[in-house]
């Protein structure tokens, strides 16, 4: 098996402009990724910088405009729809800001639907274990309108404890969460990570990407610069390191443009 388990390369992603044929935004600029097997990667940036596109195409979710993408071992950029909703459904896990539960089932049914999914239905002991790990075994015949905001996001850390997938992507899962929450989910995706997942989480702050091993920088839809996890601080200066080197840019290009 191949030591990477997602592999993005050359991968650019543009968003065409209304009533403009020939342009458009480029959201993603030629941006290359490897995230080894069992890996736990933060990506930051500036509001706009690109990052919630690259998880997205990388993801499956949206499409590149162009370049690659392979998760394990398969280019999943190369499948028909139905075979990578397919590929996602045995493989892949998601962890939103917005919890994305189905408002008319339970808590208990939400963490089962990933193998109702996959045709692969999961164990009412894998889905109770589940929920017991989270802390909500007493509100499993809960639907999502009776649960705290907190609680429904455990839910849905509870969908991917339960289903075990080969790798999580997860989009600023703490920003809605208090800060004990928050950290709940961190431990959570750390586990998944000692448990066998690579996992790529996209987040705005410096201290929930500092839990992570590996940190990768954003700017103008590129990866500009990479560290290791474990410093709040270093992130942070590393994001504003990579804002002022992106305003540095553009003030040049527009200067030779006058």
């Amino acid at each position: 098996m191949n030591a990477l388990a997602v592999i993005a390369s050359s991968m650019t992603r543009t968003y065409p402009v209304p009533g403009h044929r020939r342009s458009g935004v480029n959201a993603l600029d030629v941006v290359d990724l490897a995230l080894p097997h069992a890996s736990f990667t933060a990506l930051v940036g500036a509001s706009g910088c690109g990052k919630s596109t690259l998880l997205q195409c990388v993801a499956g979710l949206d499409r590149p405009t162009g370049g690659s993408v392979r998760i394990l071992d398969v280019e999943t950029t190369a499948l028909r729809p139905r075979d990578a909703a397919r590929f996602r459904a045995d493989h892949i896990g998601f962890v939103f800001q917005e919890d994305n539960l189905v408002t008319a089932l339970s808590a208990r049914d939400n963490v089962a639907l990933p193998g109702r999914l996959r045709r692969r239905p999961l164990s009412r002991g894998d889905v109770d274990a589940a929920l017991e790990r989270v802390g909500l075994s007493a509100q499993a015949r809960h639907l999502p309108h009776q649960l705290s905001g907190g609680e429904r996001q455990r839910v849905a850390i509870a969908r991917v404890l339960a289903s075990r997938p080969d790798v999580v992507f997860a989009d600023e899962p703490t920003a809605a969460l208090d800060v004990a929450a928050g950290a709940d989910v961190l431990d959570w995706l750390a586990q998944l990570r000692r448990n066998g997942t690579t996992v790529l989480m996209v987040t705005h702050d410096a201290a929930a990407a500092a839990r992570a091993r590996n940190v990768l920088v954003m700017d103008a839809g590129r990866i500009v610069a990479a560290l290791p996890g474990g410093d709040p601080d270093a992130v942070s200066r590393a994001v504003l390191a990579a804002r002022a080197g992106g305003r540095a840019r553009a003030e040049r290009r527009q200067g030779a443009l006058r």
